[in-house]
This record gives structure tokens, C-alpha cells and sequence, in this order.
């Protein structure tokens, strides 16, 4: 096992991400409907998690981070079934020890934004980098998501990993043959139009922290007995729709395809959104606008998508709802140029 060396300090970061078209990144969902060609969308958010290590006590791993107890443990007993147990993980499979990481994020916690995925990749990214074993961005992200998934014993996705690693607006197109990339990426958005987009999007915190597992559990389950394949068609058709829609800049296509993505998802699981959230929804809708939770929904965050006017009017409506509820916000929603980094090297 390595010792972490006793005079670095690093920080990694990366981004994290609003979505449409969720859980087709799932192997159950892409595979099966390969043949409609399942695709997911994200954009990168600028509120970065960031994620520093530096040297501590000798065969000791210490993890501090805002909303959790610190936790240290011997690096031969890093426990996988822990609040932090997926930054264990990673750091089991390096092999590395001697070391405190620190993680601070930039988003709510457990705002639905893909934050533990975020902070994955960046200790990721950190540990490659002190051991000097460099991975690609595809090796990094099938990296994380594999260990992610395993430790959460739940059926994952991998778009939370891609849009911290790649940054920017994306579609991503799963492959359904074993033959065929697990990925592809198809960049939407160059950065010198991300003013433009910015100027037609809203994103809030609605103040509750999500529960994914028990919405996306729910929609697993509806997809393995078979009660929900003609919804799920018509959940690619619409975000497909949605993504040619956004390359043209075509405002009412992209507000009808968000809408009708959501409605479909309401069907399955009426609890998709909390109090906050269907106020969000209600008053966009009734301002020509289009409303989606982020992840899985049941709490988190909101983001809404419409012409730039109607955006304008929108924001002071959400600004008067967000203020019934405490700790709820608007967020900023500039778009992270690019993924993953290393912040800092200091010998």
C-alpha cells in the first residue's frame, strides 16, 4: 500500500449537472430499447466540487465533508456500507493511505445536481494524478460509475460521471450491442453560445434534499415487469425531440418536448416533485415555460427552459415561491466550460 506523500496538497474538481432523459443511461434501459436509440442530455453547471487531499496519519485515511461526521478509519478497514463509502471505494482501489480528503461542493447538499458522482470523479482525477497512473476521460468515467454502482447496490446511471468529466452541453448516445462504445458523446452547445442558453434557462433549490433511490427504484421496477414500455418509448422519442430541438435554438419544440418527458414521469410516480417543486412546475407552465427536476426528483432541484422574455418574468414568480420555503434558493445557472481539473499541486 502507498503512503501518501508527506509534503503534497492537491485539489481536483469538477462540475455538476441539470438533465433530461434520466435513467436511459442505465445498462436495463438502453440495452432493451436499443433499437429506439435511448439518449440522455446534461448540461455542466459552474458550481464545482472540490476535492483536496493532503498528508495525515500514517496507514490512516480521514474524509471530511459539509452535512457528515468526519470519518476515519484504519486503510485496511475502509467500510463501503458508510455514508462515505463510495470515496472509500475509490480510495481502497488505489491502494493509498496516510491521507485526509477534504470535499467541498459549490451545490446544495443532496440537491439532486450528481454530487457524489462529482466528487468521484475529482478524487479520482487527484488520486490518478499523485500515483502518476493517468486514465482517459472514457477510462475515468467507467471507473466511477462501476464502483458507484456496486457500492450503492442500485441500479445506476452514468451521465452524472460524463458531465463531470467532460463538462459543457452534451447528448449522450448509449451503444445497445456489446460491439458498440458504452457511450458517445455529441457536444450541443459550443462555448461561445453558452451566454445564449444561459439567458433561457432558471434553475432553484427547492430547499429539500432528494431521496433518488425510491423514485428511480420505482421506475426499475414498473420497466422489469413490463408495465411501462410503451412510456419509456415515449420518453426517448421526447428527449431525442428535445436535444434537436436546443442545437436549433428552437424554444417551443424544446418547452413541449421538457414538458411532455415530465408528464410521462408524473404518470409513473405522482410524487415526482415535493410541495415546492409543483409550484415551481405550476407557475412555469402557466408562464409559456418548461419545468424538470434534476436526477430522480422527489426534492432537490428545479430547472426551467423558455424564451429568454418569458424566463425574465419567471424568475421574480420563482423568487416569491422560493421564499416561502427555508434554506430554498435560486441558483446560478452558468454553464461549466470544461470538466474536470487540478486545481492546485503545492509541493
Amino acid at each position: 500500500m502507498t503512503q501518501y506523500p508527506d509534503n503534497l496538497k492537491l485539489t481536483a474538481s469538477a462540475p455538476c449537472r441539470i438533465d433530461a432523459g434520466g435513467t436511459l443511461d442505465i445498462p436495463l434501459f438502453y440495452y432493451t430499447l436499443r433499437h429506439l436509440k435511448p439518449c440522455t442530455f446534461n448540461i455542466a453547471l459552474d458550481m464545482r466540487t472540490y476535492v483536496t487531499l493532503q498528508p495525515y496519519s500514517a496507514e490512516q485515511v480521514k474524509i471530511s465533508s459539509k452535512g457528515f461526521n468526519d470519518a476515519c478509519f484504519s486503510a485496511k478497514h475502509l467500510p463501503f456500507d458508510h455514508p462515505l463509502g463510495l470515496m472509500f471505494a475509490i480510495v481502497c482501489y488505489y491502494r493509498i493511505s496516510g491521507l485526509h480528503i477534504h470535499i467541498e461542493s459549490s451545490s446544495p447538499p443532496r440537491s439532486a445536481l450528481g454530487g457524489s458522482s462529482t466528487a468521484a470523479v475529482a478524487l479520482i482525477a487527484a488520486l490518478s494524478h499523485v500515483l502518476n497512473e493517468p486514465l482517459s476521460y472514457d477510462q475515468m468515467a467507467m471507473l466511477a460509475y462501476q464502483i458507484e454502482s456496486n457500492v450503492a447496490r442500485v441500479s445506476c446511471g452514468i451521465q452524472d460521471q460524463l458531465a463531470a468529466i467532460f463538462g459543457g452541453v452534451n447528448a449522450w448516445h448509449f451503444g445497445g450491442t456489446p460491439a458498440e462504445q458504452t457511450f458517445r458523446q455529441e457536444i450541443l452547445c459550443e462555448k461561445n453560445d453558452y451566454a445564449t442558453l444561459e439567458q433561457h434557462l432558471l434553475i432553484a433549490y427547492c430547499g429539500v434534499p432528494h431521496e433518488s433511490k425510491d423514485i428511480n427504484g420505482q421506475w426499475v421496477e414498473q420497466f422489469l415487469k413490463g408495465n411501462t414500455r410503451k412510456e419509456w418509448a415515449q420518453i426517448v422519442y421526447q428527449t431525442q425531440k428535445f436535444i434537436n430541438a436546443l442545437i436549433h435554438k428552437d424554444w417551443p419544440t424544446a418547452i413541449s418536448a421538457i414538458r411532455s418527458e415530465v408528464d410521462i414521469r408524473m404518470q409513473m410516480t405522482p410524487d415526482v416533485f415535493d410541495k415546492a417543486g409543483t409550484s415551481l412546475l405550476q407557475a412555469a407552465i402557466d408562464n409559456q415555460c418548461a419545468a424538470r427536476f434534476t436526477g430522480a426528483g422527489g426534492g432537490g432541484c428545479i430547472w426551467a427552459i423558455g424564451d429568454k422574455n418569458q424566463i425574465d418574468t419567471l424568475r421574480d414568480i420563482w423568487l416569491t415561491v422560493l421564499d416561502q420555503y427555508p434554506d430554498a434558493a435560486l441558483l446560478q445557472n452558468k454553464i461549466a466550460d470544461c470538466g474536470v481539473i487540478i486545481e492546485g499541486d503545492n509541493q
